[in-house]
């Protein structure tokens, strides 16, 4: 459906484009979120940056996760969570998920805060929304913040988890929901695991960009 993130991209700044020259601020989950924000954020000549949101990975499967945690601690967990693992265990992952959340806003964004968010309209996109936890989690963080509005961008969803995110958020905008969706790789002719290095460059080429003396 999309040859790579920045296919994704541009499809998903077409799709946004009543948000062209709104003022509007895109922000990307990393890793591979980022790419995709960036070229949808390059569409819609909007702001740019990030939000970290984690997923909490079981023991024994870290591609499956039973909930996610954000930057500044806004937790989502399914239900069940607690009939699947011991509270031990789930405290143990939530911490080292907290953990890296932090090592990846002083990786990623340099230790930078989020963006003010209050009363904006806030662009969520990550490459492709599976179980949906890293996604929740970043909107209550937003939620927190007092975004005036907010919307969440993804090339690729599952149905069902779809009709669950557009509850939680003002609009939702998905390119394509296949009936048997499994991961957010099958719909990607070239896909791989981003690596921090290139979120780095990909944002410091955004700045270069936008900087002043490039107005």
């Amino acid at each position: 459906m999309f040859d790579d993130r920045k296919d994704a991209g541009e499809k998903l700044g077409r799709a946004l484009d009543k948000y062209r020259d709104k003022g509007v601020l895109v922000l990307g989950i990393p890793r591979g979120g980022v790419l995709v924000a960036y070229h949808a954020a390059k569409c819609l000549h909007a702001d740019l940056s990030l939000i970290v949101s984690r997923k909490l990975p079981f023991p024994d499967n870290p591609e499956a996760g039973f909930g996610a945690v954000a930057e500044d601690g806004s937790t989502f967990q399914f239900e069940d969570a607690r009939t699947w693992l011991p509270p031990a265990t789930i405290r143990r992952i939530l911490r080292e998920q907290q953990k890296e959340a932090k090592r990846r806003v002083a990786v990623l964004r340099k230790g930078r805060p989020l963006p003010p968010l209050g009363g904006r309209t806030v662009i969520l996109v990550d490459d492709g929304i599976a179980m949906g936890s890293t996604m929740r989690a970043a909107i209550e963080t937003c939620r927190k913040q007092k975004a005036g509005k907010i919307v969440v961008g993804a090339p690729v969803a599952g149905p069902d988890v779809a009709k669950e995110i557009a509850q939680m958020v003002d609009e939702l905008v998905v390119l394509e929901k296949p009936p048997f969706f499994r991961a957010v790789a099958q719909v990607y002719r070239c896909w791989y695991d981003v690596p921090d290095e290139e979120v780095i460059e990909i944002l410091d080429h955004w700045e270069k960009e936008h900087s002043p003396a490039q107005q």
